[in-house]
């Protein structure tokens, strides 16, 4: 690279990249591909030398994404109708309910098109109970309270049913005394309508 081209123009990806090393080096695969595109680069600089500099390999350079396959895609067409249906279903599932209709797939293909499509089985999680950080912590009114009475206490509940399907939720309002039921409401979702329902 001679000193005339450093002073004549803008400076090109040789040059930058001598100058400039590290944040180059930091970048990701993705960005770097971006960098090698034709406007950004010098006619005069070969792309097994950019490719060098930009630590990737002259194969990425010339790969063109394909897409996936017809049979991919009526898969997933196929995956994403009967995961409205079951929404609970993850890769294993679904790759089980798939070979029983005759498709013989392993379950990885099944995750990876169910990732690329953005589906994620509903299911009960861990550390549902886990507070969020910023949320208030209201104090036990009930710590050192006699209850002798009906009505003088009411408490409330939500937890999890099982089902052969999935899992519903359960919130009861009960009387603390004689521990009667006084509502419930089921829900297959954990929004506040169906406790708003029972306590009114």
């Amino acid at each position: 690279m001679s000193r005339a081209l450093l002073r004549t123009g803008p400076i090109p990806l040789l040059a930058a990249c001598r100058v400039f090393p590290s944040p180059q080096r930091s970048l990701t695969p993705v960005p770097r591909r971006a960098i090698k595109s034709p406007r950004h680069t010098v006619a005069a600089h070969a792309i097994a030398r950019q490719c060098l500099l930009l630590r990737i390999s002259r194969s990425t350079f010339y790969c063109e994404a394909t897409g996936e396959s017809p049979f991919n895609l009526e898969l997933m067409r196929i995956i994403d109708e009967q995961f409205l249906e079951t929404p609970f279903f993850g890769s294993r599932q679904m790759a089980k309910w798939l070979r029983r209709r005759g498709f013989g797939i392993s379950r990885k293909r099944v995750a990876r098109l169910m990732r690329k499509m953005g589906l994620c089985a509903i299911y009960q999680k861990p550390n549902t109970s886990k507070p969020f950080p910023g949320h208030k912590v209201y104090p036990y009114l009930l710590k050192g309270m006699a209850i002798g009475t009906p009505n003088q206490v009411w408490c409330a509940d939500v937890c999890y049913i099982p089902m052969c399907r999935g899992f519903l939720n359960l919130v009861v309002i009960m009387e603390w005394y004689s521990r009667k039921v006084l509502s419930w409401r089921l829900s297959n979702t954990l929004e506040a309508d169906f406790g708003v329902a029972a306590l009114q």
